[in-house]
């Protein structure tokens, strides 16, 4: 898999009917392992191991109802009292993060009304906070911690 711009970790991989899959430590389950799968997995270790997100906190695969459609966030971040805070979009690493990216979580947004909304191909990572008062978003310099948020 490609080489990401987030610190190394150690994932458990393994090959399953002739596939490669990966271990979801938030699903608790293997799931195959794609471009977009390596991202997110890399990126979840990254905020558990050195953003101090609890684990018991984030979950993968969100379903949501959006204009009469299920759709999926790639991952949830919630508070202690289970209201949604960060929504995280993963890309595979060749796809470029462009304006079309950043509707599709906002739309996603328009559900679930976060704060922090974290867009990632595992190359180049961008993450804004929502300040609903105001009406705009400020892009943040780096991904926060958990205590920051």
């Amino acid at each position: 898999m490609t080489s990401l711009n987030l610190p190394p970790t150690e994932l458990k991989i393994i090959e399953k009917d002739g596939k490669q899959v990966v271990f979801d430590v938030l699903r608790k389950k293997y799931v195959t392992l794609t471009p977009e799968e390596w991202v997110r997995q890399n990126f979840i270790h990254y905020l558990l191991e050195h953003k101090n997100y609890p684990k018991g906190l984030l979950a993968n695969e969100i379903q949501l109802e959006l204009n009469g459609t299920n759709k999926r966030c790639d991952s949830v971040l919630f508070n202690k009292n289970l209201k949604a805070i960060l929504i995280i979009e993963y890309k595979a690493p060749n796809i470029k993060i462009t304006q079309k990216v950043f509707d599709q979580i906002t739309r996603y947004n328009m559900v679930l009304k976060v704060d922090y909304l974290i867009v990632s191909n595992g190359i180049n990572h961008y993450c804004c906070k929502i300040n609903y008062e105001k009406k705009e978003y400020t892009f943040l310099p780096d991904i926060p911690s958990y205590e920051e948020l």
